[in-house]
């Protein structure tokens, strides 16, 4: 004797903050109506919210002391706590939506109730760093009759994109403007919709403005560095060349990485100057001597986090530079036009060097929660039996 709850959001596990969040949720009596020993089933009620859980590593972050809360659901049955049972701290969280009350499914038959919500803009994007993490959740609250409460969670992601402009306050339908190609439904002022006003934010992005970097070590000039722009979105490909020719010293070789920083926010390390958390997420390493240009092209992957800062933690985004140089200069073999005979020619054995480093601080920001959901790790249904 059971019923099935299946919740899915049709559109995918990844939201902008500030869009509306929908999901279908479906209560099935999966007993067949042929059985003898079929019965209906009663749901007393049942019930959704989003919350936000909040988890820091105790070796790296120094969170104030907090009274021991008391699990209120052990007490009475009736008292929904969406975070019951889970570690970390509740940070945010909406207020429930009721779904239901005293549903009865006769055998073989199904319900289905859509939830929708407005994501929270004051939230934190989904982060999973090496000290902090943010989880985002739906949580189906539910209860049959003389029974405990049973809780269906849907684990989803949340990209935040700062500085979108609030939502204007409605104007009245008599002095609205209106458009006359418009039918009266699409008329709702397409750019009222947080994510349509989103992406026409993010296009920013796709504006090139070349910044040229002369790189040099102690000893001279070693290249000319091109990036075409240094705000990218998540999916987008970083390109830069470089330019040996007008160097003068030589150049063996050159790696870049693409690199975000973790660090906690003063008032919350554990020790005094804590070291930043620093991960990579993409390198292109290239032998470069007797090298006149060359370029390089890292992919910013869809599944990380774009740059973002809360009281506990700032995450930001940069290229790493490493370069080996000659101390000495290093003569390339020219082949003769006429020459008859067969040459090979060999590196030198031992090669003094010096290698130096250079960050360029770059901003990350969201793509289309559509195209991210294709690589979350999220499917964005779950079921349980209750």
């Amino acid at each position: 004797m059971m019923i099935e709850v299946v919740a899915s959001m049709a559109r995918g596990p990844v939201f902008l903050a500030g869009e509306v969040m929908e999901c279908l949720i479906t209560f099935t009596n999966p007993m067949s109506h042929l059985s003898t020993s079929a019965s209906s089933e009663m749901l007393a009620w049942a019930s959704a919210q989003i919350h936000c859980q909040f988890h820091a590593s105790e070796s790296r972050v120094a969170l104030p002391a907090q009274g021991t809360k008391q699990d209120v659901q052990a007490e009475s049955d009736t008292v929904l706590i969406p975070s019951r049972g889970e570690g970390g701290q509740c940070m945010l969280d909406t207020p429930p939506k009721i779904l239901f009350c005293d549903l009865c499914l006769d055998p073989g038959e199904s319900r289905t109730y859509s939830y929708s919500e407005v994501v929270p803009n004051d939230g934190p994007p989904s982060f999973r760093g090496q000290s902090v993490k943010y989880v985002y959740k739906l949580t189906i609250g539910c209860q049959r009759v003389n029974s405990p409460i049973k809780l269906l969670r849907v684990p989803f992601r949340v990209l935040v994109l700062h500085g979108m402009p609030e939502p204007p306050f409605p104007q009245d339908e008599e002095v609205a403007p209106s458009n006359p190609f418009l039918e009266e439904e699409e008329g709702g002022r397409r750019d009222d919709r947080p994510l349509e006003r989103a992406l026409d934010m993010l296009t920013i992005t796709s504006r090139r403005c070349p910044h040229l970097f002369n790189i040099t070590n102690m000893r001279g000039k070693v290249a000319k560095f091109c990036i075409f722009k240094t705000v990218y979105r998540l999916g987008e490909d970083i390109i830069g060349t470089f330019d040996f020719s007008e160097g003068d010293i030589p150049c063996i070789q050159y790696s870049v990485s693409l690199q975000s920083e973790e660090e906690i926010q003063q008032g919350y390390q554990r020790r005094p100057g804590q070291s930043i958390s620093v991960t990579g997420h993409g390198r292109h390493l290239e032998s470069c001597l007797h090298t006149a240009s060359t370029h390089f092209s890292l992919p910013v992957p869809l599944n990380v986090t774009p740059g973002f800062s809360t009281d506990i933690v700032t995450l930001r985004w940069r290229l790493h530079f490493e370069f080996v140089t000659s101390r000495e200069p290093m003569e390339s073999h020219n082949v003769l036009q006429n020459q008859p005979e067969v040459t090979v020619w060999t590196g030198a054995e031992h090669v003094d060097v010096d290698t130096f480093s250079w960050d360029l601080p770059i901003k990350v920001l969201p793509t289309n929660p559509a195209l991210t959901s294709y690589v979350s790790q999220f499917t964005g249904t779950n079921s349980i039996n209750i």
